[in-house]
């Protein structure tokens, strides 16, 4: 190999390693946000290693960026489970989405064009289509996309990657508390929100977003069910590994 051939391989290796890393994670975040893997499922690395093809160093990396972005808990001796919030957790995290959204609203206010406004406008669009033929793993992915999608339209990256953490702990906690059958969040609390940012109502659209982040939190239950599903069907991969 030459040395030019050698120095492409080299840029290419960290590269790869840091796209199935990110396909790894991705899909075990949308498990939890999809509310397909429930706090207290297992995630035996020799299985997770079989249904993605790759070594065991590559899976502990990957669970180790979940449990320090709070989605896993790593027990010494014991493997990695999907974290279980405390009441007293949940009552925090909500304390913090509430903060960071009002401000991600805010800012989104002052900077969304007609164009992102638009946007908004089909994204309530698929959230009611999934309603109305209840896809609840739709419906979830979209609701938490309606919040990550104002994020972007704010402008700061800082807040986005901080409301990114607390979405997938919101999911976490309903999981855990919110009745089956729910919708994630209210549609037409939705649509207030971006008829305030249509409107350019930096204070309806702050108002609106704590109110309906409070109706969230009161629908929580202290419930669970846990489904008998294999971790492969869990994470919607097919029973034999995947390619990398």
């Amino acid at each position: 190999m030459s040395a030019k051939a050698g120095a492409a391989a080299a840029r290419k290796a960290p590269k790869d390693d840091a796209d199935v890393d990110a396909r790894i994670y991705q899909s075990i975040f949308d498990g939890v946000l999809n509310h397909r893997l429930t706090p207290g499922t297992k995630l035996p690395e020799p299985e997770l290693c079989h249904l993605f093809g790759v070594g065991r160093a590559v899976v502990r990396r990957v669970l180790e960026k979940l449990a320090y972005d709070g989605i896993v808990v790593l027990r010494p001796n014991k493997g990695a489970v999907i974290a279980e919030p405390t009441p007293e957790e949940t009552r925090e995290i909500f304390e913090a989405r509430r903060s960071v959204e009002r401000m991600l609203v805010e800012l989104a206010v002052q900077r969304a064009s007609a164009k992102d406004i638009e946007a908004l406008r089909q994204q309530l669009a698929s959230e009611h289509e999934a309603m109305h033929r209840f896809d609840q793993p739709s419906w979830a992915t979209l609701a938490s996309g309606f919040h990550m999608q104002i994020a972007t339209l704010a402008g700061n990256s800082i807040l986005q990657n901080y409301l990114r953490e607390l979405v997938s702990r919101c999911s976490l906690i309903l999981g855990v508390y919110e009745p089956p059958g729910n919708a994630p969040c209210e549609h037409a609390e939705h649509a207030a929100i971006v008829a305030c940012l249509e409107a350019r109502d930096a204070a309806g659209a702050m108002a609106h977003m704590e109110a309906h982040l409070r109706h969230l939190e009161e629908r929580i239950e202290t419930s669970r069910m846990r489904g008998e599903k294999s971790l492969g069907q869990l994470l919607g991969i097919a029973g034999h590994a995947t390619q990398t």
